[in-house]
C-alpha cells in the first residue's frame, strides 16, 4: 500500500437487517394495499411476472402478456 494513502473504511452501519440471498430488496413494500382488487390482482401478477424473469422493469409487450395472462382482452 502507497504511504499516506488510507486504507478502505467500512462505512455501512452493521447491524442493519440483511436481505437473505436470492431475495430482492422492495421499495415500497405495502404498495398494492390501497389497490381495488383488479388493480391489486394485475400489480401481483406484474411482481410475479418480474420475480419469475429476473426483471426490476417490464416492457410494454411484457406488461400486455401479464394482462392477457389474466384473461384480459381488447373488446
Amino acid at each position: 500500500m502507497a504511504p499516506n494513502v488510507p486504507s478502505f473504511v467500512e462505512r455501512r452501519r452493521s447491524g442493519l437487517p440483511s436481505t437473505a440471498p436470492g431475495s430482492e430488496r422492495r421499495q415500497f413494500a405495502n404498495s398494492h394495499r390501497d389497490l381495488s382488487p383488479p388493480a391489486r390482482e394485475l400489480a401481483q401478477a406484474i411482481d410475479t411476472y418480474k420475480l419469475d424473469h429476473r426483471r426490476r422493469f417490464i416492457t410494454c409487450e411484457e406488461m400486455l402478456q401479464v394482462i392477457q395472462s389474466l384473461g384480459y382482452q381488447k373488446s
